[in-house]
């Protein structure tokens, strides 16, 4: 293992606690500390197990969390996102911010392929609002490098090893 890659094993692995990653990702704490306790993004790095022990997020956490939000944000309930990003854990091999979702109504359905989206319209199946969730990173990046300038070598350490493994 070259000294770069212990570099950024070192920095991905500090993390974020609870009260950075909610600003970060533009939540309250209560609404992170709920997501948490009922296991709709799960701290990666160390959960809370008593008095006094703090959650860590990783970066993907963050990532996750503010996926979430952007589904609230676009009238999704609360239920249909836990059930989606059950589906998406399950089905998937990527990350979840990698991937489209079509909503339509209370529906929400993943982008198989541009023909499918074309098709849908063309036969006035309904209105479609496509929300990609590719976005979430640079959202999150931002908000990082915004609110604690210190954690900037975080996220190009993080972009890089992203890359690196891609």
């Amino acid at each position: 293992m070259d000294n770069e890659s212990i570099k950024l094993g070192e920095a991905t692995d500090v993390g974020f606690s609870g009260k950075k990653a909610a600003e970060i990702v533009g939540i309250t704490y209560r609404q992170l500390d709920y997501w948490a306790r009922t296991d709709l993004v799960k701290p990666s790095l160390a959960k809370a197990h008593g008095s006094g022990s703090r959650r860590r997020y990783s970066y993907r956490d963050l990532l996750e969390l503010r996926a979430v939000k952007s589904l609230l944000d676009a009238g999704i309930r609360l239920g249909l996102v836990r059930e989606v990003f059950t589906y998406l854990a399950e089905h998937l091999d990527e990350d979840v911010t990698q991937v489209n979702l079509v909503i339509r109504g209370s529906s929400v359905m993943v982008r198989a392929g541009e023909e499918e989206i074309v098709d849908l319209l063309r036969h006035g199946q309904g209105v479609l609002n496509i929300l990609p969730l590719a976005g979430v990173k640079d959202e999150v990046d931002a908000a990082i490098v915004e609110l604690y300038p210190q954690d900037r070598d975080l996220v190009r350490d993080t972009r890089r090893a992203r890359a690196i493994g891609e």
